[in-house]
């Protein structure tokens, strides 16, 4: 099923329910500028294998309220929390990509522990602790680079979700990848049903928010998934630190595999995640 919750804000934050009540319930957390729709190969995966499966569309993106305001991790967090009290959902395992990674460690630092909700973490090409280079981040990537993500996002969007899918969020630059031209439309589709506004506030929420804190109050479980051919969250700054910060963290590197690793390669990421979860 699907349905929208209420937050304490007034947001109406679109989710779906799939699966038997009585199941585990895994969580998933999409990544920027993109939604629940983004899980689509995992939900179907795991809904098979009988799990709940839950996924909801972040404030301003996919058919959740376009609001001005609030796009920030605390907010991101606040509004899991909200479809996860709402659905009553415990011993979870909470999987975030990208942007979600960073969303799902401020949900369990903050909403997830000690009330026995978050059985398991996994963070898959996540951006924590910190994508931002600063004096204390020397490998992180220069405001630079978010300022042109921030610039075409305000001058044409439509381009950069464009140039981005098709370029290196799969790896589709990569000389010999093979190219899906429905992966890059649906990548497109899901960045354009969302707000400009929550998109171009969201680049400062998952570049500069310094989640070292989150990391360390992660007490369950935590499987870190990173692909070393990343070249949106480069692995040296993101996966390679957090695994350091949890204190039960474990990391699969997986060669060669680019930030959107898990639509290219499903048939890997997905036993591997079954795997986890089970183990």
């Amino acid at each position: 099923m699907t349905g929208f919750v209420k937050t304490k804000d007034g947001l109406d934050i679109f989710y779906k329910d799939w699966g038997p009540k009585n199941a585990q319930p895994i969580m998933f957390h999409h990544g920027w500028p993109l939604s629940s729709d983004d899980w689509d190969a995992q939900m179907l995966f795991f809904v098979l294998n009988g799990y709940r499966v839950v996924a909801h569309d972040r404030r301003g993106h996919g058919r959740s309220t376009q609001v001005s305001d609030g796009h920030d991790m605390d907010h991101y967090a606040a509004d899991a929390f909200a479809v996860a009290e709402h659905l009553d959902l415990r011993n979870a395992v909470h999987i975030g990509h990208s942007t979600g990674g960073g969303e799902v460690a401020r949900y369990v630092a903050r909403h997830g522990q000690p009330a026995g909700r978050v059985a398991k973490v996994v963070l898959v090409s996540a951006v924590p602790p910190l994508m931002l280079k600063t004096a204390a981040n020397p490998e992180g990537l220069p405001i630079e680079v978010f300022d042109g993500f921030r610039q075409g996002t305000a001058e044409n969007r439509a381009q950069l979700f464009l140039d981005v899918a098709s370029g290196p969020f799969y790896g589709f630059n990569r000389e010999g990848a093979t190219v899906y031209p429905g992966v890059v439309q649906n990548w497109w589709r899901q960045g354009m049903m969302g707000s400009a506004k929550a998109h171009y506030e969201g680049i400062k929420a998952f570049s500069e928010t310094d989640q070292t804190e989150d990391l360390k109050a992660i007490t369950v479980p935590t499987l870190v998934m990173h692909g070393d051919d990343d070249q949106i969250v480069p692995i040296a700054d993101s996966a390679l630190k957090s695994v350091k910060l949890l204190k039960n963290g474990t990391l699969k590197v997986y060669k060669g595999y680019p930030h959107g690793m898990l639509t290219t390669h499903a048939e890997v990421i997905n036993p591997d995640l079954l795997a986890f979860i089970k183990g």
